[in-house]
């Protein structure tokens, strides 16, 4: 639902979502996001085995906690005391980022205690394939952490209008994007990092689209460069991670 709330009705998040985001740049990369969220969630859901399904799983414990603190910080800034589907999507926002961090944690927790073996790799990745990973997930993990803990240096620096409070919400998904990108590197199996290879894939057009739709609210020069720069490798990451998996000897 957010992200039809963002995506979609990216100028009347006054009146539909828990809080109003002024800039329709911002709110489009927040909607792209949470459909991103959804298409690597669905195949590792129609996944059987666990090790198939977990590539996603840390960087969703990840980007929950990073929300419910932000959410927390800027608590005055929901739609609490609106009217109309305003104050609904405010009260679902604060319920399920209350809510969802304890029960995936301890969801994760007790799956990580059932006795038993993985199964066998299907194949591994490449080596540069994975630095790229790692490399990747670094950089992502430091700008979000940036972006939660120092929203005023990333607000002078974004090649787009930001608050503290969108600072932090994107924050956390580019925390929980490096996550994926290291845990991928960690998983080491082409067959596994398969749901969030598609995923990196279908985040490009939506990122995107945002981009073409307020092209007049990006402030063009470096920082936009480096935010086309980090688009672009979140679809090499996606399009390497597609390749077929090789044998493996033995």
């Amino acid at each position: 639902m957010s992200g039809a709330q963002l995506f979609v009705l990216t100028t009347r998040t006054a009146e539909v979502f828990a809080w109003t985001i002024a800039a329709g740049s911002t709110a489009t990369i927040m909607g792209g996001v949470y459909w991103t969220a959804c298409v690597l969630s669905f195949p590792s859901w129609r996944r059987r085995a666990w090790v198939r399904a977990r590539v996603g799983i840390p960087a969703v414990v990840v980007f929950l906690w990073a929300t419910l603190l932000s959410t927390l910080i800027h608590l005055d800034k929901l739609h609490l005391s609106a009217s109309g589907s305003a104050r609904l999507a405010a009260w679902a926002w604060l319920l399920v980022y209350v809510l969802d961090p304890l029960l995936m944690t301890w969801a994760w927790v007790k799956q990580q205690r059932v006795k038993g073996l993985d199964a066998p790799p299907a194949g591994d990745l490449s080596l540069a394939y994975r630095l790229l990973l790692l490399g990747s997930g670094l950089s992502f993990g430091l700008l979000g952490l940036v972006m939660l803990g120092s929203p005023a240096t990333v607000m002078a620096a974004a090649p787009l209008p930001l608050t503290p409070f969108t600072s932090r919400a994107i924050g956390s998904w580019v925390l929980g994007m490096g996550t994926v990108f290291a845990t991928m590197a960690w998983e080491n199996d082409m067959d596994r990092i398969l749901p969030a290879a598609v995923a990196s894939l279908v985040l490009v057009p939506l990122l995107l689209t945002g981009l073409m739709r307020y092209w007049e609210q990006f402030r063009w020069g470096a920082a936009s460069a480096v935010y086309i720069g980090l688009i672009t490798l979140v679809g090499l990451i996606g399009a390497l991670g597609l390749q077929r998996p090789g044998r493996r000897d033995g």
